[in-house]
């Protein structure tokens, strides 16, 4: 006799066409004379893909099929279920929110095994759905990595205290050195990275404190605590990232940059290093370089179809100075990687100028600025105009120098990218004028400005529509086109699969402006960057603001997060 819930899973499988009825009748058969779940029949017979066959299970109990390897774990959920009691019910603790324990089963149906979950850990159990290799992967990956981690943290102690320096005894290089090479040393570091890589961290934060030492990852712009190893972990922990990074570990009273690469589950991940010298010891940071999540396609960028058209018909040019601004971390290297993405061509000689060099790009020739030996960007750009380029970019135009060359190596029939630091599109003619540039050259060279925020992705699993008040939207300052449409906006929620964030991911804003006429002639009368502005938006500019409410409307992103980052009045 098939029971009733069984059969409703094999009416799903019909109607989606995973099984046709003969397969299905084969398993139905095949579960009468053993006691195996149906989902394990299908697979073990090869009837048709595991993530298929578990994703409608998970429709069919209204529950969330969850991939494993897309989560961070905390080793703190990993005590609250005995390693035993996962192994033997093939269930893994993936999250807790509040008093709601998340739990990842091959057979989410057994209430039996729920009970017993709630028992143990005192928590309300929320099941979900994963494939069972997920499961046996995650058990022995995840238990024994807590364990190690548990370990290696306990022996690091014991170690620096055994070896701990006097108060008025200094611990010299070589002793340094020591400490920082010793096996637990080396995997406490080695976790503190591969646990940044599994939450999607740009960054990692090492800050010394008077008695403790703080770990911070910077996840979709934001910062949050991690790890807080002991004071005296301090020593061995900086050294260690300092011997990766190829820096002096003898020096700690000036500042040191450098980098290194790793591989953490196949994927090259570079770090770039910098040290700074604080009352409490030194400051470390490690710039996170995922070569696997550098989109290099202008249409990946998210930029408005019209805004897009725009930034084409400007990369189109073959000479002029393309301009991208915004501050630290909004995405300016992956907006102008993109655009040589676009441009590099066989016929096209492209040579770079960068501080540092993010990620290499194949058939481009990238030069790194050693201010040390020479080599700053006004020296490098002229030494790429004598390499018979078509098409080059400066990192950044920091001063007057480099602007000049820059403004003739566009005049003079090459086309030019850079960033510059400005808060708008408009800005960035002022700012030029400001380090020395004539109106006219600017005027003359300049194609267009992209100005850019990164916002924070709404996550797709929680967020959930409201209509904003009349009293709100009269302070958007939306058009009247736009006011006189059923608007809706989206907030973040929180859920599972986005942490209790509500967040996850980021995409960008954007403001393009093309250089017309009006704008040009506002350029050589020395215009303010307001008069600009004005002019730009009159002749079909879309400000940050604007393309961030356009996305915001289309919940791509929170109303909140589009006015945390424009600032505008």
């Amino acid at each position: 006799m098939v029971k009733e819930e069984d059969k409703k899973f094999g009416e799903l499988l019909l109607k989606k066409g995973i099984l046709n009825k003969a397969q299905l009748l084969e398993v139905f058969n095949f579960k009468k004379h053993n006691n195996e779940e149906l989902t394990q029949i299908i697979t073990n017979k090869g009837l048709a893909e595991d993530e298929d066959v578990v994703d409608c299970l998970a429709e069919l109990l209204n529950i969330p099929f969850i991939q494993l390897h897309d989560y961070a774990i905390d080793p703190a959920v990993l005590e609250l279920v005995p390693k035993e009691l996962s192994v033997k019910h093939k269930v893994f603790p993936v999250f807790k929110i509040e008093d709601c324990l998340t739990i990842a089963m091959v057979n989410p149906g057994d209430v039996q095994v729920i009970d017993r979950l709630h028992r143990e850990t005192g928590y309300e159990i929320e099941p979900a759905v994963s494939l069972e290799r997920d499961i046996i992967e995650a058990i022995e990956t995840h238990y024994e990595g807590a364990k190690e981690f548990d370990s290696s943290l306990d022996e690091v102690i014991q170690n620096i205290e055994s070896e701990k320096p006097k108060k008025d005894e200094t611990t010299s290089a070589e002793k340094l050195k020591q400490l920082s090479a010793e096996t637990p040393v080396v995997k406490l570091v080695n976790l503190v990275l591969s646990q940044a890589i599994m939450e999607r961290a740009s960054d990692i934060h090492i800050e010394p404190e008077e008695k403790t030492l703080q770990v911070r990852y910077r996840v979709d712009g934001l910062l949050h605590d991690s790890l807080t190893p002991p004071k005296h972990l301090q020593p061995a922990i900086i050294s260690r990232i300092k011997i990766l990074a190829d820096l002096d570990i003898a020096e700690s009273r000036i500042p040191q940059d450098g980098r290194f690469q790793i591989t953490i589950n196949g994927r090259e991940i570079d770090f770039r290093v910098s040290t700074l010298p604080t009352v409490y010891g030194e400051n470390i940071v490690l710039r996170i370089l995922d070569k696997s999540n550098l989109m290099l396609n202008l249409e990946d960028l998210g930029i408005e179809q019209d805004v897009y058209k725009k930034l084409q018909k400007m990369i189109d040019s073959s000479y002029g100075v393309i301009l991208v601004s915004g501050p630290t971390g909004s995405g300016k290297t992956t907006t102008l990687y993109s655009i040589l993405h676009a441009l590099n061509k066989p016929d096209k000689n492209i040579i770079t100028v960068e501080d540092p060099v993010e990620y290499r790009l194949k058939r481009i020739r990238q030069a790194q600025v050693n201010v040390k030996a020479g080599l700053t960007f006004a020296v490098g750009l002229r030494a790429i105009l004598r390499q018979d380029p078509d098409i080059l970019m400066v990192g950044e135009i920091r001063d007057s120098e480099t602007a000049k060359i820059a403004i003739e190596a566009a005049l003079t029939g090459h086309l030019v990218l850079s960033t510059i630091h400005t808060n708008d599109a408009p800005g960035g003619l002022t700012r030029l004028t400001e380090m020395g540039i004539e109106p006219f050259l600017s005027a003359s060279a300049i194609i267009g400005i992209i100005a850019q925020r990164l916002v924070r992705k709404l996550c797709e699993n929680c967020k959930m529509p409201y209509k904003p008040t009349a009293s709100r939207l009269a302070q958007l300052r939306l058009t009247d086109v736009e006011r006189s449409k059923d608007i809706e906006f989206y907030r973040a929620e929180g859920c599972f699969q986005c942490r209790n964030t509500g967040y996850k991911g980021r995409n960008g804003i954007y403001e393009i402006m093309t250089m017309d006429e009006e704008i040009r002639e506002l350029t050589l009368n020395n215009a303010s960057a307001d008069q600009i502005k004005r002019a730009a938006i009159k002749n079909g500019m879309q400000n940050l603001r604007h393309d961030g409410l356009i996305k915001a409307m289309k919940g791509m992103t929170s109303l909140e997060e589009v006015l945390r980052v424009t600032n505008e009045d």
